[in-house]
């Protein structure tokens, strides 16, 4: 197959999310001075979403440092925030988001990204901001509204707006495991044992393995308990 019908059947398997195969065809394709940065990006996609995290760091941080492409180096940014999220170095992850607020971008993705960074540090106060302000850009944000009501909850504030966050955020995606953890936990906290126990059993089935689902489960079983 020649070089760049190889690379053109790269960028159709990352279209089709089939990450494993076009890691393959990737590495099939020659590295020139035009497509390097093109490869690097589409290498770092695929590890990123196979949680090979090492490796996906590796490929989008030549990409941003080139700094050739700046929609190539949004996408990039998002994605090593979000390796730095799931990999736990949260400054890491802000940084990149600043770096994309300082270029400009001001998203409800990026609010809400920060909104959660924050949160992850501990600082309350400038989590509830920057989910307030994805949330001024787009009122029906699922994301937003999921993460602003679930810290409210958590913070044992405004309960009825947690709640109508949480409510909302599910009823936008109902099979979004976090989403329906988000609003078991909002009803625990606002006392109200019967729905929650409903919605974490929910989650449960989708996401069996996730552990903060589980802990949760527990608390509210346990709360029931002692309420009889």
């Amino acid at each position: 197959m020649a070089m760049d019908d190889t690379m053109a059947e790269a960028r159709r398997l990352v279209a089709a999310r089939e990450w494993r195969s076009a890691l393959d065809s990737l590495h099939g394709v020659q590295s020139t001075a035009e497509n390097q940065f093109e490869i690097a990006y589409l290498l770092g996609i695929c590890h990123a979403r196979l949680g090979n995290w090492d490796e996906a760091l590796l490929y989008l941080e030549q990409v941003v440092t080139g700094g050739l492409d700046i929609a190539r180096d949004v996408q990039c940014r998002l994605a090593l925030a979000y390796v730095y999220t799931v990999t736990g170095r949260h400054r890491l992850a802000e940084y990149e988001l600043e770096k994309l607020r300082g270029s400009g971008l001001e998203s409800p993705q990026v609010f809400a990204f920060l909104g959660y960074t924050c949160w992850a540090q501990e600082r309350i106060e400038e989590s509830l901001v920057w989910y307030g302000k994805a949330l001024d850009l787009d009122s029906e944000n699922a994301n937003a509204l999921n993460g602003l009501g679930y810290i409210l909850a958590c913070a044992g504030r405004d309960g009825a707006r947690a709640l109508t966050c949480c409510r909302k955020a599910v009823d936008k995606r109902p099979s979004d495991p976090a989403y329906l953890d988000s609003l078991a936990w909002t009803y625990f906290q606002l006392g109200f044992i019967d729905e929650a126990r409903s919605q974490i059993g929910k989650a449960l089935e989708l996401a069996p393995g996730e552990a903060e689902i589980r802990e949760h489960a527990e608390a509210i079983r346990l709360g029931e308990e002692a309420t009889r």
